[in-house]
């Protein structure tokens, strides 16, 4: 492998999930030359208006126009090289009438959604994907199951000759990370915010839940240090108007200096690996960059 850019690609289900997940990741690698690139799977037309500044019927009419914009500003903070649509619609929540659209993610089929990663895999040509973890048992949102179920099957089928070969010349990624949140994290959050004399917005119950549906510390195998770029996942959630109250405690409740020293790490599970790097990690191309010729 020669002459090949560093390419990181992450695949994420709405707008606003490329915020909260791996955001200083993305701000750090961008900052050392790689070229990132993000896949949203669906526009977030069913999402919730959570700032009440938000709220207008003009808004709620309005609503994957003005989610798609947010997008945009939030993917210029993060510094994604690339955005890619793949076209389908929010599938809503498990139960809700929007998983029978048959424009939702939910109900698309699943070749012709893997297909369609499959040829931004091969455009773009990532040594590294990122998606979801497949236990989603805590938060079974549809469209995060989906995204999960196609990047596995892609990362493979890219490499494939023989699967879908309109979408362009075979390219085999390297190492696909599962996305991970550590609940040391919420509980540093929670103490420091204790110990500032401010109020939390986790109880025992809250942090209990939280340790249970977040990944354990022992599955963790990567951990990258983001302590210049803590404020980026925080920016870009501020973009996301109409998904995210300013004032929430939970995202806001520090101020800034505090929290750059909460636990200031993007983590994640390495899933696949065709290179052999030691674990623990700290870069999620370990491995990878002594093969490729910048």
């Amino acid at each position: 492998m020669t002459d090949q850019q560093l390419c990181l690609l992450t695949v994420h289900a709405h707008p606003d999930d490329e915020a909260s997940k791996g955001a200083g990741t993305v701000a750090k690698l961008g900052a050392e030359g790689v070229t990132s690139v993000l896949v949203c799977a669906t526009g977030g037309e069913e999402g919730d208006i959570l700032n009440p500044a938000m709220e207008s019927d003009e808004v709620r009419a309005n609503l994957h126009e003005i989610r798609m914009q947010e997008l945009a500003e939030s993917v210029r903070i993060i510094g994604y090289d690339e955005l890619i649509l793949l076209g389908y619609r929010d599938s809503g929540m498990p139960e809700t009438e929007a998983n029978a659209n048959p424009a939702s993610f939910a109900m698309a089929d699943l070749d012709e959604a893997v297909g369609r990663l499959v040829g931004a895999i091969r455009t773009h040509k990532p040594q590294v994907v990122v998606t979801y973890d497949e236990d989603q048992s805590r938060y079974p949102h549809p469209d995060h199951i989906r995204v999960h179920d196609i990047s596995v099957v892609a990362f493979d089928a890219a490499g494939d000759p023989d699967r879908y070969p309109e979408a362009g010349a075979p390219w085999q990624p390297l190492k696909l990370y599962y996305s991970a949140w550590s609940w040391r994290r919420m509980y540093a959050m929670h103490q420091r915010l204790l110990e500032l004399g401010l109020d939390s917005p986790m109880d025992e119950e809250r942090l209990k839940w939280m340790e249970e549906a977040m990944a354990a510390p022992d599955r963790i195998t990567t951990r990258v240090d983001i302590s210049e770029y803590a404020d980026i996942g925080r920016r870009a959630l501020i973009a996301h108007r109409t998904q995210v109250d300013p004032n929430n405690r939970m995202w806001f409740g520090l101020p800034d200096d505090e929290q750059r020293t909460i636990h200031p790490y993007d983590e994640y599970i390495l899933a696949r690996s065709l290179v052999d790097t030691p674990l623990p990690e700290d870069d999620l191309f370990a491995g990878v960059r002594s093969r490729v010729d910048r």
